[in-house]
């Protein structure tokens, strides 16, 4: 089910819909739980009937054929037994995976935005943790509610037949146990949900220690770590005191049920023989449905605790899947198409929050196809907001971002960025070999079209001499490569895919001077007849660029060649010239 087709749709009918695909499954599995009830019920029937007129009538071969039955219905009952638990558990993890599945394509489709006020750990915990839960909660609910149900109105029913009076006093325990389970859910439901936020919160804690933890030993702060995480850990377990505080309560008071239960039949019972209005073997009768009743409020019970475990994760879940995407395609938005690359901001303002400062203000620039423009300036001047706004990655305050002369906010997403490529300065390796991370530029790509990209990237040398060559494992993020190799292995990815609109955002700042200079003939020579943005702090790098954009401030300050901004003597030289002085 996608996002859109949830909203304004209650929880359990979001929930109930998981189970069509299904459906086979989910009756087989309410078919052996009919049979399991049934065969529940009809035991203490056949035991009243084998002690009250086959064995006083001498009726043997019919008392051993009952008993045969009985036996041959327990066969089917473990036979049944068995598909309850296989068949029914994967229907239940059938379900959660495609409940997964949605979760992780909804969070494809989420914008940069929700990833900068979300912690990944948070994440992580409710597509693992909370959807388990989910899984028991599919599998069992449903078979342990219809169960408990078959189960306590035939008991109920039977035990009318056997006497109305000590049926009725049974029965009473229901009502009871319907009221105290309302009276403790709404407790329970939120102490349940806070457990999840609590391991949410670990989840994010042991996320960021791991992935920080070269820094963390590099600055010796080991114990540091140890007690941030304790103090996660500590909520964590106050949070699961205050829960199973109140599941004792609640337990507390259903095992009084329980219990008492008997002792009120017997009383009963003992008083009516007395009276001459009962014989043993109805009492005896009557005691075994009472264990068969018993049961199934044990199962209703159990299913209390599981669906408030399960229904905290499936809130949470519909909750992050009922989020909408701040970059959306408009209703009627249009591929691309083929692309000339010319490239305009128009007017444009921007800011990361609603009430957060203008990142740039009213800032006009075109950038004819083909051309190369740099864009320099000290850092938080807003040089790589420019490059993230040309993609769409996150939507103007104002103004437009043209491409051919196209609003991009009227195209489609996958159209428009698929005419981008981006070598960012903070590079990303996924865990896997090196070829499938140059080949993540080009899905489907052969081992020669990744081999000329890793050439023209001046990386293939280094990539033949590692252990497995392609097949090297990079670990993760990259960790077993150097920052140089990192860096080459994304720009590989960049020839790959060819684009006709190139964004090189600090793309060399991890290599030396050396390899710096042949990626940049290389990259010379790809940007030809392409429209290519280079975000630099090295000035050395562009040169070669037709145009320089000095950007500070939130706006344009300097425009032109690199030789026309030195004449100027602006801001554009005093970066110049500074860098040479630290070169000296």
């Amino acid at each position: 089910m996608t996002a859109q087709e949830m909203r304004g749709k209650g929880q359990l009918r979001i929930f109930a819909s998981y189970y069509k695909p299904h459906w086979k499954l989910f009756a087989l599995d309410m078919a052996c739980a009919l049979g399991v009830s049934a065969i529940d019920l009809a035991f203490p029937y056949a035991s009243r009937l084998s002690l009250q007129k086959l064995l006083p009538q001498g009726l043997f071969a019919a008392f051993f054929a009952v008993m045969a039955i009985v036996a041959a219905a327990y066969v089917g009952k473990g036979v049944m037994y068995f598909i309850v638990t296989y068949w029914g558990h994967m229907m239940g993890v059938r379900i959660e995976a495609d409940i997964r599945e949605d979760l992780f394509a909804h969070l494809q489709e989420l914008s940069f935005s929700f990833y900068d006020q979300n912690r990944t750990g948070q994440l992580m915990s409710r597509v693992t943790s909370d959807l388990f839960e989910i899984s028991e909660l599919a599998h069992h609910g449903p078979e342990d509610l219809f169960i408990s149900c078959v189960t306590l109105i035939g008991a109920f029913c039977v035990m009318l037949t056997v006497r109305w009076e000590l049926a009725l006093i049974v029965f009473s325990a229901v009502p009871l146990f319907a009221v105290y389970t309302t009276i403790m859910r709404a407790r329970m439901v939120k102490s349940s949900k806070q457990v999840k936020q609590t391991m949410a919160g670990i989840n994010a804690e042991l996320e960021s220690s791991l992935s920080g933890m070269r820094t963390a030993k590099a600055f010796a702060n080991e114990e540091a770590e140890i007690g941030k995480f304790a103090l996660s850990n500590e909520k964590f377990r106050q949070a699961k005191r205050g829960h199973y505080r109140n599941m004792g309560f609640y337990m507390g008071g259903l095992e009084f049920t329980m219990g008492i239960l008997p002792v009120l039949v017997i009383t009963a019972g003992g008083a009516l023989i007395m009276g001459g209005r009962l014989d043993y073997i109805d009492l005896v009768t009557f005691s075994l449905y009472v264990t068969t009743f018993i049961t199934p409020l044990r199962k209703l019970s159990a299913f209390v605790e599981q669906f408030l475990n399960g229904m905290a994760g499936f809130s949470r879940f519909v909750e992050l899947m009922t989020t909408q995407p701040e970059i959306v395609d408009a209703p009627d938005a249009q591929d691309l198409g083929p692309v000339t690359g010319d490239i305009e901001l128009r007017d444009v303002s921007f800011r990361y929050h609603p009430a957060g400062e203008e990142v740039l203000r009213h800032i006009s620039l075109k950038v004819p196809h083909g051309q190369t423009v740099a864009v320099v300036g000290p850092s938080g001047g807003g040089k790589s907001t420019i490059c993230q706004l040309i993609p769409r990655f996150y939507d103007v305050t104002e103004g437009a971002v043209l491409i051919d002369g196209k609003d991009v906010r009227t195209l489609t997403q996958k159209s428009l960025r698929q005419a981008v490529g981006i070598v960012q300065q903070d590079v990303f390796l996924f865990a896997g070999t090196v070829f499938d991370n140059i080949a993540y530029g080009k899905p489907g790509a052969t081992l020669e079209e990744v081999t000329e990209a890793a050439r023209r990237a001046e990386i293939l040398p280094e990539i033949l001499a590692m252990p497995h060559g392609f097949d090297t494992y990079v670990g993760e993020r990259g960790v077993m490569l150097s920052g140089g190799q990192k860096q080459r292995i994304s720009i590989a990815r960049i020839f790959l895919k060819d684009p006709p609109i190139l964004i090189l955002d600090e793309a060399t700042s991890a290599l030396d001077s050396v390899t710096e200079y042949h990626i940049q003939a290389a990259f010379d020579q790809l940007a030809q007849g392409r429209t290519t943005l280079i975000i630099a702090h090295r000035l050395s790098t562009i040169r070669s660029a037709g145009r320089i954009i000095v950007v500070d401030e939130n706006h344009i300050l300097e425009e032109g060649t690199h030789e026309e901004l030195l004449a100027l003597g602006g801001e554009y030289a005093a970066l110049y010239h500074a860098q040479q002085a630290v070169k000296a």
